[in-house]
């Protein structure tokens, strides 16, 4: 997945003579804290709601303003993973996308993102979710599919976890079936460490305790 196909014009880019109030009306309705501003079709910037509202006079056009502007963007061919990057490492709520001649394309928001994972992770598929500890050198996602492939069920979605200055990794996978007795009893003979499993063999009462305590071991 490229970021050009992510990106939507659904929110409009501010102009610079759009005024400060304005900018932080489209953010408010749109619940993000950075807008673009472009110049026909060329990106000339980010700007977010912080940096606004330093602003003594709001009638006054960003462009005129003196704002400080950023200039994060990904190129339209590059991977997803340089969105997610960005994102994280500049504390964004949205990615500009730019092409080859600098020329506005559209936005990448948090809110696309997590659709396009819950996609792609198959959260609305049924199954069972086990996470594995081991240790790098040990991790052979062959080797766990295979075992989980011998009890009949199939890997629907994984991701693997590091942690600094450690020789440990956690892997999530996502399987296709429910009850994972079988599965969790061929891990524990081949001596993997099963740090914790979330399944839903019946659908009774305790199953949101079951969902709440998966979402809760996430913020960790």
């Amino acid at each position: 997945m490229i970021a050009s196909q992510l990106s939507s014009d659904y929110i409009p880019p501010l102009r610079t003579s759009d005024s400060a109030q304005k900018a932080l009306d489209r953010m408010a309705e749109f619940r993000v804290s950075h807008l673009p501003i472009v110049n026909e079709k060329e990106f000339l910037g980010l700007i977010s709601d912080r940096d606004i509202a330093e602003l003594t006079d709001l009638n006054e056009p960003i462009g005129s303003s003196g704002l400080s502007t950023i200039y994060q963007t990904v190129n339209e061919d590059q991977h997803l993973f340089d969105v997610i990057r960005l994102i994280h490492e500049q504390q964004l709520t949205v990615v500009p996308v730019i092409d080859n001649k600098n020329n506005y394309l559209g936005l990448i928001t948090l809110t696309t993102l997590a659709e396009y994972f819950a996609v792609i992770t198959a959260i609305e598929s049924p199954g069972g979710i086990i996470i594995l500890e081991l240790g790098i050198r040990d991790f052979s996602l062959s080797e766990i599919a295979r075992i989980i492939e011998s009890e009949g069920a199939m890997i629907l979605s994984s991701y693997v976890k590091t942690f600094n200055d450690s020789t440990k990794l956690e892997l999530t996978v996502k399987v296709n079936k429910t009850d994972l007795t079988a599965i969790l009893a061929s891990f524990q003979r081949f001596n993997y460490h099963i740090k914790a499993s979330f399944s839903q063999v019946s659908r009774s009462d305790d199953t949101m305790d079951r969902f709440d305590s998966f979402m809760n071991y996430l913020n960790m």
